[in-house]
C-alpha cells in the first residue's frame, strides 16, 4: 500500500546527507559522499519501482488523499502496520546490502595495495 515511503524517506535523507558533505569538501568525506551516492540510486529506484508498482494497480490516485489506503481508519492502520513492517524491512535490508559492498570493496581495495607497499619497502 505505501510501503515505499519508508525508502524514499531514507533516500531524502541520505541525499541532504550528501550534499551536505560534499559542501564541507574534505576528501574523506567527499570518498564517503561518492559511496553514499550509490546508496542513494539504490533506495531512490526501489521507491520509485515500488511508486509505479502501486500507481499501476491503483493504490495511488491523483486525487486527496492520494493513497487509497488513507480513506478509512481500519485501511490506514494496516498501511501503517505494511509501512512499519515491510518498508522498514525493505529499507534496511538495502542500506545493509550497501554497507557489505563497502565494506568488502575497502577490504579488496587495502589487499590489493598491500603487495605495492611491499615491493616499495623492498
Amino acid at each position: 500500500m505505501a510501503c515505499f515511503i519508508v525508502p524514499a524517506t531514507e533516500a531524502v535523507i541520505t541525499t541532504v546527507a550528501t550534499k551536505i558533505i560534499k559542501k564541507k569538501g574534505s576528501e574523506s568525506g567527499v570518498r564517503f559522499a561518492g559511496k553514499l551516492d550509490k546508496l542513494n540510486g539504490l533506495l531512490w529506484g526501489g521507491s520509485g519501482l515500488l511508486a509505479f508498482e502501486h500507481l499501476w494497480h491503483g493504490e495511488i490516485t491523483p486525487f486527496f488523499p492520494f493513497l487509497t489506503a488513507a480513506a478509512d481508519a481500519e485501511s490506514t492502520q494496516r498501511m501503517l502496520y505494511e509501512m512499519s513492517t515491510s518498508g522498514v524491512a525493505m529499507a534496511t535490508v538495502v542500506t545493509a546490502v550497501w554497507a557489505v559492498s563497502v565494506i568488502l570493496g575497502n577490504i579488496i581495495k587495502k589487499k590489493s595495495a598491500e603487495p605495492v607497499l611491499q615491493e616499495e619497502k623492498q
